[in-house]
């Protein structure tokens, strides 16, 4: 079995902006031998060698900073005219299963990725979505990431594309961009251009009406086949959160 991670390393990039910042505080060893001497242990009664343990603590850091999986509540607080189900409700299968690569690197900044796109590459490629598929879409942007233009760079999914995921019996669908629409500071400058109140976040509004969740800041992409593998995407199960980082890996079985 070969395991290739899909995950963005968790750390301070100089380049995030504010609202992706992340701030660790490592402790270094040392500094534990004072907690444990506080908690009632002498000195003279530690063990051998032993210099204490590291500890570190995440300061700052958002539920959509890194790679993640987005929860329906994110998108709105109902879906299906249900409550949405926040990250810890999500059920555990969804998150697991065959994996499908669809390759949009070829897609430019801005141009929005469209059923035709996707259907003409599953063509192409003589490749076929089945229900319950986690599917990856690939548009390189990931060389990006750790950049002030991380977030600004970018195709991104129509809410057309999106809904057509959906209906093939796709729960949970992913991508190797700072987010799952076109770039924010473009879809917000092309509305306000516009007067057109539909063009912002659309695909993300596809699920106050279908139930999915996607994935964000994958990476690695290129390292997979287009088919044959399985991907593990398990969110960190936090009470009532819109997204959980999750540690993404593809398996292949060599």
């Amino acid at each position: 079995m070969k395991i290739i991670d899909l995950s963005k390393t968790i750390q301070y990039n100089q380049g995030d902006p504010f609202f992706m910042k992340v701030k660790i505080k490592h402790k270094p060893h040392r500094k534990a031998k004072w907690l444990i001497r506080y908690l009632g242990l002498p000195f003279k009664l530690f063990p051998k060698g032993f210099v204490g343990w590291a500890d570190d603590n995440i300061q700052q850091m958002g539920v959509h900073s890194t790679t993640h999986l987005d929860a329906p509540w994110h998108y709105a607080p109902t879906c299906e005219g249900q409550p949405a189900k926040t990250i810890d409700q999500v059920p555990l299968d969804w998150c697991y299963g065959d994996g499908l690569v669809i390759d949009m690197k070829h897609k430019q900044d801005f141009d929005p990725i469209t059923v035709a796109d996707i259907q003409g590459f599953l063509k192409k490629e003589q490749l076929e979505i089945r229900k319950n598929m986690i599917v990856l879409i690939k548009t390189g942007r990931d060389q990006y990431m750790g950049t002030k233009t991380f977030f600004e760079k970018g195709t991104g999914m129509s809410a057309a594309a999106t809904s057509w995921l959906i209906d093939q019996g796709v729960k949970v669908m992913g991508i190797d961009q700072w987010g799952w629409d076109l770039p924010l500071p473009y879809m917000i400058k092309k509305a306000k251009e516009s007067g057109d109140a539909a063009l912002f976040w659309e695909a993300h509004l596809v699920g106050k009406d279908k139930e999915y969740c996607h994935m964000e800041q994958l990476t690695n992409l290129d390292a997979l086949p287009y088919q044959g593998f399985k991907v593990a995407a398990f969110p960190l199960k936090i009470k009532g959160a819109s997204a959980g980082p999750a540690r993404v890996v593809a398996l292949l079985e060599e």
